[in-house]
């Protein structure tokens, strides 16, 4: 049965799967508290990026940079809002108001969108410790796919869908949903999207088939992003509306570095990192945009291919997710292809086209094995938050 739109503020009672709706102040506690949690993972998302420029262009000072102050600052922050919820709603002893919403873990109970916000923060909060120490074993010089940054990211994409599970929770169908999923959708991909970057230094250094590396991860994560997103919005331009958002906030960043790097003025002692190993990932960034006579760190043309594919989606019907899937990967794989040809970084890349055809395949199957994850996904928050009836006051419908 499709949900109703009806603001749950008016409702005198209401029927989720046998169990009471939430009362208004809960809601109302529970809708703000989403809202901060985009504005904490906003600020997060301006720390990494710029963070990220800082390595490429200062290096690293210490683990007190502005950067990374601005980065921890926000996970704190989005550790304690659902934290805070969780808290708040035991002490008044409702946890349990909304029935199959709800579960329970260290004596919290409340809803399962928060708790997994909450866990994924706390997952990310963790991976804090083991970065700092991994630099201090290993340099300043780490990959993006470090073992400590890569349980950041898992504990940051669990925490996105928790987000997206919470505006399921808190809204009705209509544009306040619409948009709270929306943007939890911007900030999933956006984390893809910075995990899947560095494939384009494997492309650079190995060559041949490795050119393809880009759109083979990309299918695999922005596939479900999107998919995932259109799924739950019910919307055919949500998976487009996700990619102008997440080129809008990697636009974002750029501003929020360039206005901290004016006023901080940090001394580089990048030539010193690339000085002492020509082959680290810093090295083969400064090289590659050597080549294509890029300004480090400013370029956008990653964020850009996934505008065509995102938009053709549109073309296929939310449900048709093999479909969209298959459209997705193929168009992400053309394009990407396409473009890299036209960068002098890549220009010594020739993948036969046995080659070519092989890594299609990969990133084919890699769309649809995602869509098929999203999906599945998708029904599970579907069928936990899914009201069966409502009953609301008279003369209140709109």
């Amino acid at each position: 049965m499709r949900r109703i739109g009806i603001d749950v503020e008016h409702l005198s009672t209401a029927s989720w799967r046998g169990a009471a709706c939430p009362d208004v102040e809960t809601m109302t506690l529970r809708r703000r508290a989403l809202w901060a949690l985009l504005v904490a993972k906003l600020v997060g998302a301006w720390g990494i990026g710029w963070d990220i420029r800082w390595h490429l262009i200062i290096g690293r000072d210490s683990f007190w940079i502005a950067p990374h102050v601005m980065a921890y600052a926000s996970v704190v922050a989005g550790a304690l809002i659902p934290l805070g919820v969780l808290v708040i709603e035991a002490w008044r002893r409702r946890p349990g108001t909304d029935g199959h919403l709800a579960t329970t873990a260290v004596g919290l109970g409340g809803s399962r969108g928060f708790h997994l916000a909450l866990w994924g923060m706390v997952i990310t909060m963790l991976a804090a410790p083991i970065d700092d120490l991994w630099h201090r074993l290993f340099g300043l010089d780490i990959s993006i796919w470090s073992p400590p940054h890569l349980l950041g990211f898992a504990g940051f994409q669990v925490a996105h869908l928790g987000g997206l599970l919470i505006a399921l929770e808190v809204y009705e169908a209509g544009w306040r949903c619409w948009l709270a999923l929306i943007a939890n959708g911007i900030f999933l991909l956006w984390t893809f999207q910075i995990v899947v970057d560095q494939s384009v230094q494997i492309a650079f250094r190995r060559g041949s088939i490795f050119l393809f590396t880009f759109p083979v991860l990309g299918a695999l994560a922005f596939t479900f992003a999107l998919v995932l997103a259109g799924r739950l919005a019910e919307s055919r331009s949500a998976p487009l509306a996700v990619a102008v958002g997440a080129l809008m906030l990697a636009i974002s960043i750029l501003f929020v570095g360039d206005v901290g790097f004016a006023i901080l003025r940090p001394t580089s002692v990048i030539d010193q990192v690339i000085a002492a190993d020509a082959t680290s990932p810093l090295a083969v960034a400064h090289e590659m945009a050597r080549r294509n006579g890029w300004i480090l760190g400013r370029s956008m043309l990653l964020r850009q291919i996934l505008l065509v594919p995102a938009a053709l989606m549109m073309l296929t019907p939310v449900r048709g997710w093999r479909r969209a899937a298959l459209v997705f990967g193929l168009a992400l794989f053309v394009t990407s292809w396409a473009v890299f040809a036209r960068v002098p970084a890549f220009s010594h890349i020739s993948p036969t086209a046995i080659e070519a055809a092989f890594a299609l395949v990969v990133a084919l199957l890699c769309a649809l094995g995602a869509a098929w994850c999203a999906m599945r996904l998708g029904d599970v928050f579907e069928r936990i938050t899914h009201r069966l009836a409502v009953v609301p006051n008279p003369g209140v419908l709109h």
